[in-house]
């Protein structure tokens, strides 16, 4: 999830005022840039399918998160600004360039969505509150799936990632506000029991990913421009953690992470409209950018959905202009891991 400068996120008011201090030509995916060099010189062009919102009065923002598509191929997105009343989450039908309201509270700022595996319902994190949200598919049947304090704190929830039995792995950027490193990775099981912090002392966790095997965990620090490994044996549990690659973004930082097929990293940024492609060993394989001449009140690529077994990737781009959905061939196929979170 993306903030304003530092982004930390103060808080949602009574009345859903968020506070935050700090908060193409060509289509589809012939976007490769012709004149680009290989490697990290190597320039995707996204290329605009719609916008999505408007800067909302009440909260003087607009800022998509999460984008997944359902098993019918429509592309979910959340509005992590959005007032109460407003769409917190909307199904988009990329072809018809439509959009209609999935669910709305008075409540929630929910930064992220993903379907479980388990049992194929919608999970929302809500950053303010601490809570994780279920949903069933079409919006009905709202339920506050797990509430409360991790060993002694509340969350700061911002992205997800499941395992294969559906049990959740949260970034938790708690301490982000206050500017500390007191993030954390957090396991909950499947059934919103019990919660495990993996790892902590982080510096504002964002984006988080299993690997293509499921044998670890991808996670961004924003204000370290960093991203970190963290290996798991078979029962959850933490093997090792090392830092894997350190990202130079220039006046951007690190936000949500997807992983494709090939065991890509794909790396939103926030402070430009742009996402960083990394191999799994580091290497940068290319940038997936807004055309320069449409970036002019961007300032964000949350996040992108892959189209499982297809390379049709689509991603949530926000800023004063409004909220976006730009799309591009991606460098593999997608797969859970690059669909949500």
């Amino acid at each position: 999830m993306r903030r304003l400068s530092i982004r930390p996120f103060a808080g949602l008011t009574a009345v859903g005022v968020l506070a935050l201090t700090g908060c193409g030509t060509q289509t589809g995916g012939s976007a490769i840039d012709a004149a680009a060099g290989s490697g990290g010189d190597r320039t995707i062009r996204a290329q605009k399918v719609m916008q999505l919102t408007q800067v909302h009065e009440q909260t003087g923002m607009t800022l998509l998160e999460g984008p997944v598509l359902d098993e019918d191929g429509t592309l979910l997105v959340v509005d992590v600004t959005a007032p109460a009343g407003e769409p917190k989450v909307l199904r988009v039908d990329v072809r018809k360039k439509t959009s209609r309201k999935v669910h709305t509270d008075d409540r929630g700022t929910y930064t992220s969505a993903q379907f479980s595996p388990y049992d194929g319902r919608i999970y929302l994190t809500d950053f303010s509150h601490g809570d994780i949200v279920s949903l069933a598919p079409d919006g009905s049947d709202v339920r506050t799936f797990f509430s409360g304090e991790v060993d002694g704190a509340r969350m700061n929830p911002d992205d997800l990632a499941f395992d294969r039995e559906g049990n959740l792995y949260i970034s938790d950027s708690r301490g982000m506000s206050e500017g500390e490193a007191k993030g954390r990775v957090v396991r909950i099981d499947r059934a919103g029991k019990d919660a495990t912090v993996l790892a902590d002392d982080l510096a504002a966790p964002n984006g988080i990913s299993f690997d293509v095997d499921y044998r670890g965990l991808w996670f961004s620090e924003l204000t370290q421009n960093r991203i970190s490994y963290l290996r798991l044996d078979g029962e959850g549990r933490v093997v090792s953690r090392h830092t894997a690659i350190r990202v130079d973004g220039g006046i951007a930082q690190t936000d949500s992470i997807a992983v494709d097929a090939d065991g890509n990293l794909y790396q939103g940024l926030h402070g430009r409209p742009a996402m960083a492609v990394y191999s799994k060993n580091g290497e940068r394989l290319a940038t997936v950018e807004v055309p320069a001449r449409a970036a002019e009140g961007l300032e964000s690529a949350t996040n992108v959905a892959i189209t499982p077994g297809g390379t049709k990737a689509y991603m949530t781009v926000s800023g004063p202009a409004g909220g976006y959905v730009y799309t591009f061939d991606a460098l593999a196929a997608g797969i859970r891991q690059s669909n949500g979170g």
